[in-house]
This record gives C-alpha cells, sequence and structure tokens, in this order.
C-alpha cells in the first residue's frame, strides 16, 4: 500500500489555517446573528471583534512578509494587485465594525458582508496565489512560514491576543 508524504507545513498552510479558523467564526456568527437569545448580543459584539483582529493580523502579516516576498519571485502581480484592494475593503468594514457604538441590522450585515469579501479573497488566494508561490523558484515558503509564525505572535501580543 504505498504512502503518501506530506509536504512540510509552509508559509501557503499557515495562512490558509488562519483562513479556516476565520470561516468557523464567521459561521458561528452567522448563527448568532439568527438567535434571539438575549445573550446573542454580546456574544456578538465579543465574535466580532475576535474576528476583526484576527484578520488585521492576517493582513498584515500578509502585507509585510507573504506579498513583497512573492511580488519579487512572480511576473504577474496582477493577483496581489487585487488582493491589496481586497484587503483595504476588509479594513474599513473592519473599522465600521470595530467602531460600532450599537449592535443593529447594520452591524450584523457589515459582519457578514466582511465574511463574503474574504470568503472571496480566500478562494483567490487558495485556487490562485498559493499556486503561484508554490510553483515560484527562488521563494523559501517553509522558511517564510517560520517568519509568518514569528511575526503573528509579536502582533497577538502586541493586540493582547492569545494564540
Amino acid at each position: 500500500m504505498p504512502t503518501t508524504r506530506r509536504n512540510e507545513p509552509d508559509a501557503c498552510s499557515l495562512l490558509d489555517t488562519d483562513h479556516r479558523h476565520v470561516k468557523k467564526m464567521f459561521k458561528t456568527y452567522g448563527e448568532l446573528a439568527e438567535s434571539r437569545a438575549a445573550s446573542a448580543e454580546q456574544k456578538k459584539r465579543e465574535l466580532a471583534n475576535e474576528i476583526c483582529m484576527e484578520l488585521t493580523i492576517h493582513a498584515q502579516i500578509e502585507e509585510e512578509i507573504f506579498y513583497p516576498a512573492l511580488r519579487a519571485a512572480i511576473k504577474e502581480t496582477d493577483l496581489l494587485d487585487e488582493a491589496e484592494v481586497e484587503h483595504a475593503s476588509a479594513k474599513e468594514l473592519i473599522a465600521q465594525i470595530q467602531n460600532a457604538t450599537e449592535i443593529d441590522e447594520k452591524f450584523d450585515a457589515k459582519v457578514i458582508v466582511l465574511g463574503e469579501y474574504i470568503d472571496h479573497h480566500v478562494k483567490e488566494e487558495r485556487n490562485e496565489m498559493f499556486v503561484k508561490a508554490r510553483a515560484a523558484r527562488g521563494l523559501d515558503l517553509v522558511a517564510m512560514r517560520e517568519q509568518l509564525a514569528q511575526r503573528k505572535e509579536e502582533l497577538m501580543e502586541e493586540f493582547g491576543a492569545t494564540a
């Protein structure tokens, strides 16, 4: 029976783990948004804040480390330009969510739309960007994974989060 050897975890696998984690949080938020329980309001606020923090840190490590390295390693940079524009749009929504004084229908809509933006962004990264990154010559994604993990840890401490 043949055994499949898995490749060593790399930068793409670290970023994808973040993607899956945030997707679960958005799913939980969607369930809370449909809940009529009084306790759901506080839970939504806390979860929305956690989602925003995770996405802020994730975007920052991509922008500081992953995107510049990928931009230097591949010829077609349209994907990276689009990703940076998507990050900017997401950051605007994140700011609106974080600055909201009350949780109303618009608050839920903003979190849900943010989830849809992120879902679209993740699909492009997973299906196109990660494929190009793994095929790029001279890009050490295994070493980059360590850089990303270290920077993520620093940012989480800075934001007062727990890993």
